[in-house]
């Protein structure tokens, strides 16, 4: 299991685990954290699973693919550490990622 540690807008700190070859996103709901409401499933057109990777961790990603790069743009609260969760793919170098919920996903 990979470790994920998140903060809501309002400050809560958690922490949950995510299974390996999993997305983020689909972690996030079988832990049931709130503010990951991921409407379209994974299909990446809707832009409700919007997370903000802890600046140390981006290098760690791939990089975010043009049209994932182009729907976080439509987001309501966009910053330049903002990713789709559902494009994150769990993996043992992700072991301890560190995310914050934006206020809202609409």
């Amino acid at each position: 299991m990979v470790r994920v540690r998140y903060r809501t807008a309002d400050g809560i700190e958690g922490a949950f685990d995510a299974s390996p070859g999993l997305s983020l996103m689909a972690s996030a709901k079988a832990a049931g954290i709130d503010g990951i409401e991921a409407e379209c499933g994974g299909s990446m057109v809707c832009a409700t699973c919007q997370v903000y990777v802890a600046e140390a961790w981006l290098s760690t990603l791939e990089p975010p693919s043009e049209m994932e790069a182009e729907m976080v743009e439509y987001t309501r609260h966009p910053r330049p550490n903002s990713r789709l969760s559902c494009q994150i793919v769990m993996s043992e170098a992700l072991d301890g990622i560190e995310i914050e919920l934006p206020p809202s996903q609409r």
